[in-house]
């Protein structure tokens, strides 16, 4: 993975670790319809995929409801859960030196393009990536292969086999795969080895220390 110039990054999990924020705007979300959770702890099935699937795939809901969901999700999240956020420790650090050797970098999430900016401009993070792509609003690119592909598109990237995603999710896996590249499955994050591992992920890391060795 060392010859890899351009290094795309997931968000959630990946850089920071957004378990508050999101459980607590999904349980402001579910409560709308009604719907109690005991332990918050059960809602971080939700970081990483889109949010209209896993209202549908978790709780049944048709895809009008779901989009209903969303947008009483995004009534917490854009006003307090953006920032019930932690870095995962050791990522800046590991931004910089990429950034220091000459690799491009770039971020590719499935979370809004106006929420992702602000985060990374909350953690300091945006000077080190010179593409920023995610999702729109209203649900165009929402998936991680078309996020994935819009970002190698608007990088001019020819040459695939120069480029590496980094996540923690299948998603993350399968949409690198669907667009030609290469993944490093994180362990840090939200998706278990099982998970990365039958999506078929190039490479498996626990630590940010592991990551920094496989890339540098």
């Amino acid at each position: 993975m060392k010859n890899k110039t351009t290094i795309m990054f997931d968000l959630d999990g990946t850089l920071t670790d957004p378990a508050i924020g999101i459980t607590r705007s999904v349980d402001h979300a579910l409560e709308f319809f009604g719907i109690r959770t005991k332990d918050l702890r059960e809602l971080c099935k939700f970081i990483g995929p889109p949010l209209k699937d896993s209202f549908m795939k978790y709780y049944g809901f048709d895809e009008t409801t779901a989009m209903v969901a969303v947008d009483k999700y995004r009534e917490y999240f854009r006003e307090t859960g953006i920032y019930e956020n932690e870095l995962i420790e050791g990522i800046d650090i590991l931004l910089a030196k990429l950034s220091e050797s000459g690799r491009q970098l770039i971020l590719a999430t499935s979370k809004p393009k106006v929420f992702a900016d602000i985060i990374l401009e909350h953690f300091g993070l945006m000077k080190y990536f010179s593409i920023v792509c995610g999702s729109e609003l209203d649900g165009t690119r929402v998936n991680k292969d078309e996020v994935i592909a819009y970002a190698l598109e608007k990088a001019g990237i020819a040459d695939l086999r120069s480029t590496v995603m980094i996540g923690d999710r299948e998603h993350d896996v399968i949409g690198a795969q669907k667009a030609g590249i290469d993944c490093i499955g994180v362990l840090f994050g939200y998706g278990s080895r099982e998970e990365l591992q039958e999506a078929g992920a190039a490479l498996l890391v626990e630590t940010v220390e592991e990551l920094e060795a496989a890339l540098i």
